[in-house]
């Protein structure tokens, strides 16, 4: 069975901190700033030469686990799923995904240690991430209390969708952003524990199939539109007004918080 759910899977998916900083020396904090965080590559424009294809995939993820509020043999495949993992694997507990989990975000944090270069600097993938999570946190919440869909064990009405594998995926989708033009083996090894934490939330009677695979278009979505928006949001938000005076935001993390710094030359 856990051979079927893997084969079915991998078919599917081929604070906020403010502070004003004042310049009081010679040295323009804000250039400084600049400086670290460098100007990220033409992102924006690569997704716009982008086929729109890209989305498709993601998109039927999540449409497929909508239809199965509508469509009854939808919603029957989540039934026979669930009674053959009863059947073949009925004392089955596995911790494993939650380390599955943050597999593909540990590689790309391995890599820039290692000083592999990604698309973007250090401190514009933390942004990127910081986004996309946002994105898919936001939508999680949302949906999970619009549906109010009772788990397979029965613990509460929070299933739709699997909030679990819709991080691991968005974690795999921001690898591949990252590393995956370098090596289709980064984006082999983020998807491959990405399918591996929607079986293990399955095994563990906490997602029906259908929580799995809309929570893996979600994921992805979340990355691709945290990618699609960031360059202007950047632009945005780092640039010179009228009198020459130079703004900037930039993500920061202290005393375990994480927050946005914001930085201004008056």
């Amino acid at each position: 069975m856990k051979k079927v759910i893997f084969a079915i899977l991998c078919f599917l998916f081929f604070r906020a901190d403010a502070q004003v900083t004042v310049d009081t020396s010679k040295k323009n904090v804000v250039d400084t700033l600049k400086k670290n965080t460098v100007a990220i590559p033409d992102t924006c424009k690569k997704l716009h030469k982008s086929s729109s294809l890209s989305y498709i995939v993601p998109g039927v993820l999540v449409a497929y686990g909508v239809s199965s509020f509508v469509i009854h043999p939808v919603r029957r495949v989540d039934y026979y799923i669930n009674d053959e993992i009863q059947k073949s694997d009925p004392h089955f507990h596995t911790n494993a995904e939650t380390f599955f989990l943050f597999t593909p975000i540990a590689v790309v944090g391995v890599l820039d240690i290692a000083g592999v270069s990604g698309k973007n600097t250090p401190i514009n993938q933390a942004a990127l991430l910081g986004l996309s999570a946002g994105f898919f946190g936001v939508t999680d919440l949302v949906t999970k209390n619009a549906t109010h869909r009772l788990r397979p064990n029965g613990t509460d009405y929070l299933s739709f969708p699997s909030g679990h594998t819709g991080a691991a995926f968005l974690g795999a989708q921001f690898l591949s952003e990252e590393y995956g033009d370098q090596s289709t083996v980064y984006t082999v090894i983020g998807y491959t524990t990405a399918v591996a934490t929607g079986i293990f939330r399955m095994y563990n009677r906490d997602h029906w199939f259908s929580d799995v695979v809309a929570g893996a278009g979600l994921g992805i979505l979340s990355t691709k539109a945290a990618y699609l928006v960031y360059p202007y949001l950047r632009n945005a938000l780092t640039h010179k007004d009228k009198k020459g005076r130079s703004t900037m935001l930039i993500p920061t993390y202290q005393n375990g918080t994480a927050g946005l710094s914001f930085a201004m030359q008056l």
